[in-house]
């Protein structure tokens, strides 16, 4: 596991030590009251070289490591930002609320509209809080009264997706883990309103497509969109999590080979350094995006948006085959 380790922080270690410099630089001169200011300039420069080349061409093993980033934006981090009077609703009629699956109605750019997301938390009281971003079937349920609240009332849906996957637990495949992912997918389907999808962390299996079985489907620079977890795909294949690195260049989860394969619609660009370094422009960039595709969208009727999204998936399915992914 070492070897993984190591990998996963290498991309960083020497802006870090860049920036520990210009830390210690800054609170000497507070100290003493010395003239800093060049020497502070020469290593601000130095550092946003070091950003700029150690971001340059990222490996896919790489990208899992930001999309992994704890101080990466998350979905409540983009509703505070981009919608507005956001009411919170809770509770899947059945059993009870999941804290994971966040979802309510708000407005967005004056429109409407019904908000669904998986929450991870920030820190280890608000991840337990909310399961580190793995919900169980009540909040798939919870995603899918919010959908047809959406279906009912002509609003569009704005799905946020981050998760490493559904919760495995024993208590929630008691409680048909399977049927709520594979109903919400169904849903997703048959919905007669616009739906946008972004993956702006993580997007695990069917835990994510649960929710972004959508209209236009786009994903972050740096998040990574797929069936399983590089760590669990090389313990499968190789029998060792020390060949996650190999398995994250098999499994082709970064957003640049999904757009090539047609997975999703668009790469949303992040600033330099990853979301996480700006996350107020990485929001506001995918806001820009998620308007215009939502604009379009709005043009079409609602059984022309339905059919859009089926042909959508069809056609995806064909393709991969076509492309020898799904064989």
């Amino acid at each position: 596991m070492n070897k993984v380790k190591d990998q996963s922080q290498d991309i960083e270690k020497k802006i870090a030590e860049l920036e520990e410099k210009i830390k210690n630089l800054t609170a000497l001169a507070k100290s003493n009251d010395v003239d800093i200011d060049k020497e502070l300039n020469r290593l601000q420069q130095k550092l946003e070289r070091q950003v700029k080349l150690s971001y340059a061409n990222l490996s896919p093993w790489q990208r899992v490591q930001i999309a992994r980033h704890p101080e990466r934006p998350q979905c409540l981090d983009y509703i505070r930002q981009m919608i507005e009077d956001f009411v919170p609703l809770c509770g899947d009629r059945v059993f009870a609320d999941d804290l994971t699956m966040v979802g309510g109605i708000g407005k967005y750019h004056g429109i409407s509209v019904v908000v669904i997301g998986q929450e991870k938390g920030v820190d280890l009281e608000t991840r337990v809080k909310y399961n580190f971003g793995m919900a169980r079937p009540e909040g798939y349920r919870k995603a899918q009264r919010l959908m047809d609240l959406a279906d009912k009332f002509n609003m569009p849906v704005i799905s946020f997706v981050d998760t490493d996957g559904a919760y495995p637990g024993i208590e929630s495949e008691a409680r048909g883990q399977a049927e709520a992912i594979a109903s919400s997918i169904q849903k997703c389907l048959q919905l007669h309103v616009p739906m946008i999808s972004i993956v702006i962390g993580m997007g695990g299996s069917g835990g994510a497509i649960a929710i972004a079985a959508a209209n236009r489907v786009l994903m972050l620079e740096n998040s990574i969109y797929s069936v399983i977890s590089p760590e669990g795909c090389a313990s499968i294949l190789w029998r060792s999590a020390d060949k996650a690195k190999e398995a994250a260049e098999a499994l082709r989860l970064t957003a640049q080979d999904l757009k090539k394969f047609g997975v999703i619609d668009e790469i949303v660009p992040e600033p330099i350094g990853g979301a996480h370094r700006d996350a107020v422009s990485a929001i506001e960039k995918a806001d820009e995006i998620i308007y215009r595709h939502l604009t379009e969208l709005l043009s079409l009727g609602r059984d022309e948006l339905k059919k859009q999204r089926n042909d959508k998936f069809y056609e995806m399915g064909r393709n991969l085959v076509l492309e020898g992914i799904g064989k």
